[in-house]
């Protein structure tokens, strides 16, 4: 199959796939009982909000799928965040944009704070990553294929248990560049993404040093598999693991039958890197807008 160029109508699925890898985890967090994070979602027409009471960091209150024809919501999603006194993120995509919207976005007191990276590719048939199906490509097929040569200290698992789980843990987030020590919080609003339908985990080592972590959201309806929540320990960075985890997430992905894969990342790091490198494509960088209480 060749990669589809950009057009509107792929844009949106590929936004609504992101809104529902988003929606997925952090229902997941909601989903704790007592819902001691103080989740909530709301829709306002296509747009979703997200709010956290406990954690006001952007990524946890901020507002996925909003375009202009949502731009009559806007007073209201503004007023659900100035009642629990909380700032915000809003992401505005170049497919759902329009001059009216961003005069309505600056009348009502947000500012473009950032851009990010969306990226799309296909599939790949081929795993090269030790211990899964055809590690035993020779260089030239590898050369064939147009896949690197992943680094034989590299081992890829999926996390499929509580155990595994902690060490997934520590290491996002000292990778994320947290403390060990807080891994705790880490696991409670994440553990229920360990058996959430949809939802893959990846722990790759380096020789058996755990090392870097990945995830990947398959998202039935769009037929796009997500790749987010990656991370690489500090001392293991710069040496192929992100590389050989978005490869074996490619790989899942072509297993599970999906048309496409989709990520985010910083615009211009080290992560937008190595997905081109992986012939992804940038689908269009998206401006993130905030409102300040």
């Amino acid at each position: 199959m060749k990669l589809p160029v950009i057009c509107k109508k792929l844009a949106a699925r590929i936004e609504l796939s992101e809104t529902a890898f988003f929606t997925s985890r952090i229902s997941s967090i909601e989903d704790r009982s007592g819902n001691p994070e103080g989740i909530e979602i709301r829709k306002f027409g296509q747009a979703t909000a997200f709010f956290s009471a406990t954690m006001p960091w952007g990524v946890f209150n901020c507002v996925k799928g909003f375009a202009a024809e949502d731009a009559d919501k806007l007073v209201e999603i503004i007023s659900f965040y100035k009642a629990r006194n909380r700032a915000f993120q809003l992401d505005v995509n170049p497919a759902g944009c329009s001059p009216q919207l961003v005069k309505a976005l600056i009348a009502g007191g947000l500012y473009q704070d950032s851009f990010h990276s969306v990226l799309y590719g296909l599939p790949v048939d081929k795993q090269l990553v030790k211990g899964v199906p055809d590690e035993e490509l020779s260089v030239k097929e590898r050369q064939v294929e147009k896949l690197p040569v992943v680094p034989e200290a590299i081992t890829i698992r999926e996390v499929d248990n509580e155990e595994e789980f902690e060490r997934y843990a520590e290491v996002h987030c000292v990778g994320s560049g947290l403390s060990a020590a807080d891994k705790h919080h880490f696991i409670n609003n994440n553990i229920g993404l360990l058996h959430r339908p949809g939802w893959r985990l990846f722990l790759a080592y380096w020789h058996d040093a755990p090392a870097a972590v990945a995830a990947m959201h398959y998202d039935i309806d769009n037929n796009i598999a997500s790749c987010a929540l990656a991370a690489t320990a500090p001392e293991f960075r710069r040496r192929g693991l992100q590389t050989a985890l978005l490869y074996r997430r490619m790989y899942e992905a072509g297993q599970s039958n999906c048309e496409l894969v989709a990520a985010q990342a910083a615009f211009g790091s080290s992560s937008q890197h190595n997905m081109e490198r992986a012939s992804m494509r940038i689908a269009w960088t998206r401006g993130v807008w905030t409102w300040v209480p």
